[in-house]
């Protein structure tokens, strides 16, 4: 029974449960129904919706054209409004307010791409375009006016004392007018290196941005070349007459030969100071504001440069030229060493000043120019060891002192060694390995020279103790200015010492020429080996050994009082050389036989000079004194 139960229970739930299914199942189904009816309501309702949003969207993009359309009828209005007032400025010209003019036609542009790229109004829009085009170019035509007039107005040639101004207090002209450039070489002058040039103002600095503002307006309208004309012909100009205003004048070869070497000495000063100005002043100057006005146009403004400068240059380096390629003579060395040692100082102005590109021919001329000054100074050294070895001036100098030829040469090593470190620098240039040795080297030449052309006109004179007398006075000029000078250093002491015994073996030769004779007639010598005893010569011979020595002292005596030791050391020396053998010999000759001419009658015609005497008449030689009867 219980299992019927539990199946009957079992059999009433599965009923249960199936009934249940069923009415799940229907509930479904009505559900499925209901929400398809939904779906097709859904879908009439958006078809009904569609006229309505289609509508609404038409709707909405009319108000966003419309939106656009007033935007660009803004636009349009306020390119219009700008070009009115853009052409109001423009047609009142530049003078009165240059910034707005400037600014109108900056506008006045923008106006013309406006409507010039916007292609909705490009074909409606011709003839505004081709009015602000013909509007444009009439404002840069007054645009190109107004920057020649500006910078015509502001450009006037530099007044020297401006100039001078700017240079370095040692290098301004002096209070007597003399120009500061017309010494050229002053070696004890401080260096420049330091020393403080002041690039003058050209152009008001207030001046340089209006001009620089329309240059690029220029440049922007495509008037690059109309630009080039103005700024050159402008600038030119003025740096030319700066120029001339300072002294500075065309000189062709031709001209500088015909000079006279007085005035061509004063040209070349001249033209050094010049050149120092122009470079580091004047082409300084211009340098300057071509970058400031010409800013932002590399091209335009470094040929602006080297056009406006060319012909000035020209002028200066001409005058160089002129010089370097003259014909050489000895006294023009250091005239070109100035030249040289001036361009090598401004080197490192030219290489940057002229270092673009169209000025490359300019900077090329300057530094050919120091390279041919070096050249031909080179040359002028030749040349003048050459001159000195065949100098044959017929000039004689009758008293046996210093030769002009001595101290011309002398003066002139003096000189040389004044220009020591240029003279490096000069040396150099040919790749010289040691340029302190081939000073020392030219030096030595040049010593030589002199020596053999001293040698062959000390042959001019008859007498031979005048001959040992001259050359004594040269090499002792020679020996005693090497000495107080640099040359010292470069030839050494071995050169000195060696000259010295040169001076001292003229000295001893001009003894024993001059003064051998003299000294026979106090020496009496017996057949033997030694002097003979008073008793042994005879009263006569010894009255003719006084008279021979009195004529030939008296002789010597005026011949040599003409003659001439200029220097006071050797003048003493070289008597004292003579007294010491000639006042001996005479007071032993006056002791041993003076007594027999004494005891005699009239002595004093025999005896006419007193050992007092001959020191004092001794010192009367070498002064150089004239006398009324002729001389020989």
């Amino acid at each position: 029974m219980g299992v019927a139960q539990a199946m009957e229970a079992l059999t009433e739930r599965a009923g249960l449960m199936k009934e249940s299914l069923q009415k799940s199942q229907t509930i479904t189904d009505n559900m499925v129904g209901i929400l398809g009816s939904f779906d097709h309501r859904l879908s009439a309702l958006e078809t009904a919706m569609r006229p309505t949003q289609i509508r609404t969207h038409s709707i909405r993009r009319a108000h966003e054209n419309i939106d656009k359309a007033l935007k660009q009828a803004e636009l349009i209005l306020d390119q219009f409004d700008i070009s009115k007032k853009a052409e109001a400025k423009i047609l009142r010209g530049p003078h009165e307010d240059l910034e707005s003019y400037l600014e109108a036609i900056d506008q006045l542009r923008g106006s013309i791409k406006f409507f010039s790229n916007n292609k909705m109004f490009k074909s409606t829009a011709t003839g505004v375009i081709g009015h602000a085009h013909n509007l444009l170019s009439k404002a840069l035509s007054k645009l190109e006016d107004e920057f020649r007039q500006i910078l015509q107005n502001y450009s006037k040639p530099m007044e020297p004392d401006r100039l001078f101004e700017c240079l370095p207090s040692n290098l301004r002209p002096s209070t007597d007018g003399e120009s500061g450039g017309g010494k050229t070489h002053d070696p004890h002058q401080k260096s420049l290196e330091n020393a403080i040039f002041t690039v003058p103002t050209v152009i008001p600095p207030r001046v340089l941005p209006l001009l620089h503002d329309l240059a690029q307006q220029m440049v922007q309208a495509g008037h690059q070349q109309q630009l080039f004309k103005t700024y050159r012909d402008t600038r030119a100009a003025v740096l030319e007459q700066s120029l001339k205003k300072l002294g500075v004048e065309r000189l062709s070869k031709d001209d500088v030969q015909r000079m006279q070497w007085e005035v061509l000495e004063a040209k070349i000063g001249n033209w050094i100071h010049y050149m120092r100005i122009s470079v580091k002043l004047l082409f300084a100057a211009e340098k300057k504001i071509c970058d400031q006005i010409l800013d932002g146009v590399e091209s335009l403004r470094d040929q602006c440069f080297g056009e406006v400068t060319a012909n000035s240059v020209a002028i200066l380096l001409s005058f160089g030229e002129a010089i370097a390629k003259s014909k050489r003579s000895p006294e023009k060395l250091f005239v070109l060493l100035d030249m040289y040692e001036i361009m090598r100082e401004l080197k490192p102005e030219i290489e940057l000043v002229f270092g673009s590109q169209p000025c490359t021919e300019m900077k090329d001329s300057a530094l050919n120019l120091t390279k041919r000054l070096a050249q031909t100074a080179q040359e002028t050294f030749a040349d003048f060891e050459e001159a000195v070895e065949k100098d044959a001036t017929k000039t004689a100098v009758m008293d046996g002192t210093v030769h002009p030829l001595t101290s011309y040469v002398i003066n002139y090593v003096k000189f040389l060694f004044d220009y020591q470190s240029t003279l490096t620098l000069l040396f150099q240039e040919f790749d010289s390995k040691d340029p302190d040795s081939e000073l020392g080297a030219v030096t030595t030449r040049i010593m030589h020279a002199l020596q053999n052309n001293l040698d062959g006109k000390s042959k001019q004179y008859k007498d031979a103790a005048l001959t040992q007398l001259f050359l004594m006075n040269n090499v002792h000029y020679i020996v005693r200015s090497v000495r107080r000078s640099e040359a010292k250093d470069l030839l050494g002491d071995d050169w000195v010492q060696i000259h010295r015994r040169i001076v001292q073996q003229h000295a001893n030769q001009y003894k024993r020429v001059s003064w051998a004779k003299i000294l026979q007639c106090l020496t009496v010598q017996s057949s033997g080996s030694g002097p003979v005893e008073n008793s042994n010569i005879s009263r006569a011979s010894v009255k003719d050994r006084f008279k021979t020595f009195n004529s030939q002292f008296e002789e010597l005596h005026q011949r040599q009082c003409q003659w001439t030791v200029p220097d006071s050391e050797l003048r003493e020396s070289l008597r004292l050389a003579v007294a010491e053998v000639l006042l001996p010999a005479f007071r032993s000759f006056l002791k041993r036989f003076g007594p027999m001419i004494e005891s005699g009658k009239n002595p004093q015609k025999y005896i006419r000079f007193t050992p007092e005497d001959l020191e004092r008449m001794l010192n009367e030689f070498f002064e150089g004194k004239t006398w009324s009867e002729p001389k020989r």
